[in-house]
């Protein structure tokens, strides 16, 4: 007696089952392929963004965010900041939230080490 495998039904079965949503598979957010740097994509969003209230005077002035140094040792802080929820409590910039290629920009400067050039 032969004995009949079927494997097809398995395949196109694990291939269906995907629980993400289309906003988490579809290309809409940019991944980031190259080294990351601050003086090019950190400082920029920093001086837009942050450095209206993270400066000296600025509502924010206990933190300041006014150069890489600054900007670098409180990476933890601040990437925590800016990917809290909406409504959040500390969510940063607390006007208008981060573009996610802007956040993924800080995530990778971080995991890329850092780097100021």
């Amino acid at each position: 007696m032969k004995k009949i495998v079927y494997t097809m039904p398995l395949v196109a079965m694990l291939i269906s089952c995907d629980s993400r949503t289309y906003g988490e598979i579809s290309d809409n957010i940019p991944v980031i392929t190259k080294d990351v740097s601050y003086n090019v994509e950190i400082k920029p969003i920093v001086e837009s963004r942050c450095m209206g209230c993270h400066s000296v005077g600025g509502p924010g002035s206990v933190l300041l965010l006014t150069n890489y140094e600054q900007t670098k040792n409180n990476i933890d802080n601040i990437i925590d900041r800016i990917q809290r929820p909406a409504g959040a409590s500390g969510r940063m910039p607390p006007a208008a939230p981060l573009s996610q290629s802007q956040i993924n920009f800080f995530t990778q400067w971080k995991a890329g080490g850092l780097v100021e050039n």
